[in-house]
């Protein structure tokens, strides 16, 4: 068997959101039992079926590197850092949905990935207002992901998802919910399997093909 394309699909967001635990549902279809701090960046694999179900499908492998440390943490971190965000292809952010912090702080670390070693500094977030000319040069497809979605109270969840959809609107991204310790929110068919598998074609045709549809040159 030929070996397969790949692509580069970041996972950003702050300590503590769920990433590890994202990536392992992601990859395996199943919970991770009993997850741990990432240290530096950890990258697991998912096949992907690229445009599945049509005659242009083909299977790809989605690297997903899961990048540990804090968007606080000390310019020599985020230089360490740097590092991985090289050759990317696609980034997902990640947050927590009990964590407005978190939410406010991927507008830090999608400028850190994008800009690499140009690092942010100041407030990119004040009160609400958003600078949407930091992304408007983005070619880099983005999906948001809000983790921990079973430890909203139902009184609230109208509330937070309203907001978190401001958010993903943002970043002109789509976004999806879901509780990491239940695999079926991101079931065969639902809407959420929809979504992911639509922004990893994305990816891929952001890498392998260009706008009239015919493929590009590229080396492994």
């Amino acid at each position: 068997m030929a070996a397969l394309d790949r692509v580069k699909v970041l996972v950003l967001g702050d300590s503590g959101v769920g990433k590890s635990s994202l990536v392992h549902l992601l990859c395996h279809n199943q919970v991770l039992g009993n997850p741990s701090w990432t240290v530096g960046c950890s990258v697991d694999v998912r096949i992907h079926d690229y445009k599945e179900g049509t005659p242009e499908e083909k299977t790809y492998y989605i690297e997903l590197w899961d990048v540990g440390g804090s968007v606080g943490s000390a310019s020599s971190v985020k230089s360490t850092r740097a590092v991985f965000y090289n050759l990317l292809n696609g980034i997902i952010l990640v947050h927590d949905l009990t964590n407005k912090k978190s939410s406010q702080n991927l507008y830090r670390w999608s400028l850190e990935a994008l800009n690499r070693d140009v690092a942010p500094t100041g407030v990119l977030v004040t009160n609400g207002d958003y600078d949407r000319e930091q992304f408007g040069d983005n070619q880099i497809p983005l999906l948001v992901i809000g983790t921990k979605l079973d430890q909203i109270p139902e009184s609230k969840r109208n509330e937070v998802l309203t907001r978190t959809a401001f958010l993903a609107e943002d970043f002109n991204a789509e976004e999806i919910n879901l509780d990491c310790t239940n695999p079926r929110y991101l079931a065969a068919g639902s809407s959420n399997a929809v979504k992911l598998s639509r922004f990893f074609d994305k990816v891929i045709e952001k890498r392998y093909f260009l706008r009239d549809g015919n493929q590009v040159c590229h080396f492994s």
